[in-house]
């Protein structure tokens, strides 16, 4: 019998109950792409963020001792450096896989042809990597520095059977030397001279504009320099800070076992930092302030904004819900009255028109939520260009909010159900 009321008032108010069906659907489509983006937002961010450099540096213990002590950054590592073979060691930590690339930097002076003093970079460009985990990467700064112009010529190529002895000019020394791309710039060094091609004249707006970048191992060929490398950058994937990181940053050892095994497991750009120092000898690794703080502020205002757009669109269909089954009840009130008049409890009529609710906001949620899902991907593709992950949570997430949401819309009718006097309905009044 309880199933046959709930039927016909289904079928006799089927317009109400599809307007009510389809401002759930609306809310729980909204709530759901949104909380879909919020889930997957943080690594479509960083991804995007890594456009703008490293936000990992490592550099010799002895040379960021003299750094602090002497308050300057950015300078020579004053005769300490770190062992290029153990470059591989970076993609081995517990972190490995949000290590989205990584490069070395060696630096010596050199004199150009005409008695010219010049800085010399070495780096990698596009250098490839048979990893021990078995992994190949082609990591260098040609995405670590996405943001150069090349205004002549093009990037250095390291793949197999490209030029070796290449080099990349800065605007700034080019204009003073008159160096075109396709030229040949001789450099003499502390321990032997090369001729170098100059592959591409880039302009990157700082330091490096009056710097000439050719490949590691020319650069430490130059300096005498042979396996040693000055510093490291590391573009890595990470969680924004809390006051667990900012604490395990300070002292790892004043941490409980089990904050250790929290923070340590936890992508905090202090934790990959702590990872790096384990596997690179006596080295010192530290996130890079502004670009980590500007990747953490970003994705929490961007997470906020997607809460708060999931909460307005929430609060939007509780009130559609509201004022629809509000006059759901106002129109079946002589109905309601009768049923009172023979004996139903306020109890057994709430929970016929509770039911005939949950079962119109089943329905309208599910399909809310396949639209939602696609709402997400539609979203993916055009703000970050790749598809959004759908995490398992979200399933019971939006259900729960679904069902919150129309309890809430439907406490007026309620109220207004158990007030509804038998008598002054039947009478007209």
């Amino acid at each position: 019998m309880f199933v046959r009321m709930i039927a016909g008032a289904l079928f006799r108010q089927w317009k109400k109950m599809l307007m009510i069906g389809f401002t759930i659907a609306l809310g729980a489509s909204l709530a759901t792409a949104m909380l879909s983006v919020m889930m997957d937002v943080g690594d479509k961010v960083n991804q995007e963020l890594k456009t703008y450099g490293a936000n990992i540096t490592v550099v010799p213990k002895d040379a960021s001792v003299l750094n602090n002590l002497y308050d300057i950054e950015g300078e020579d590592s004053s005769g300490a450096y770190l062992a290029e073979d153990e470059l591989g060691k970076v993609k081995t930590i517990f972190w490995a896989f949000n290590i989205v690339d990584f490069t070395p930097f060696t630096s010596t002076n050199a004199v150009v042809a005409d008695g010219e003093a010049v800085k010399v970079t070495g780096s990698w460009f596009n250098h490839h990597m048979e990893l021990p985990t078995g992994e190949e990467l082609d990591a260098g700064i040609r995405n670590l520095r996405s943001w150069w112009e090349i205004t002549d010529g093009t990037w250095i190529d390291e793949q197999e059977g490209s030029n070796a002895n290449v080099a990349m000019v800065g605007t700034a020394l080019a204009d003073k030397l008159g160096i075109h791309a396709g030229d040949t710039l001789t450099l003499q060094g502390d321990t032997s001279d090369l001729s170098l091609e100059v592959v591409g004249i880039f302009d990157a707006g700082g330091d490096e504009d009056d710097q000439v970048f050719t490949t590691l191992d020319n650069a430490q060929a130059l300096g005498g320099l042979d396996g040693k490398v000055d510093s490291i950058e590391v573009s890595a994937l990470t969680t924004p800070d809390n006051e667990l990181s900012e604490k395990a940053a300070k002292d790892p050892g004043s941490l409980t076992v089990s904050q250790y095994e929290t923070w340590y497991c936890t992508a905090y750009a202090s934790s990959i930092c702590y990872q790096l120092q384990e596997v690179i000898t006596d080295s010192v690794a530290s996130p890079v302030r502004q670009v980590a703080d500007s990747e953490g502020s970003i994705l929490e205002k961007t997470q906020l904004l997607m809460i708060l757009i999931t909460i307005l669109s929430l609060i939007g269909a509780a009130l559609g819900i509201c004022n629809l089954v509000t006059a759901s009840v106002m129109e079946r009130s002589s109905e309601i009255g009768l049923m009172k008049a023979i004996g139903a409890q306020n109890t057994s009529i709430t929970g016929l028109v509770l039911t005939e609710i949950i079962v119109t906001a089943i329905i309208g949620g599910i399909c809310g939520f396949f639209a939602g899902l696609g709402f997400a991907q539609i979203i993916g593709h055009t703000v970050f260009g790749s598809a959004i992950s759908i995490r398992p949570m979200l399933i019971p997430i939006v259900a729960i909010l679904v069902i919150v949401v129309t309890l809430v819309g439907s406490v007026p009718a309620v109220r207004m159900l158990l007030k509804l006097r038998p008598t002054e309905v039947l009478h007209g009044r």
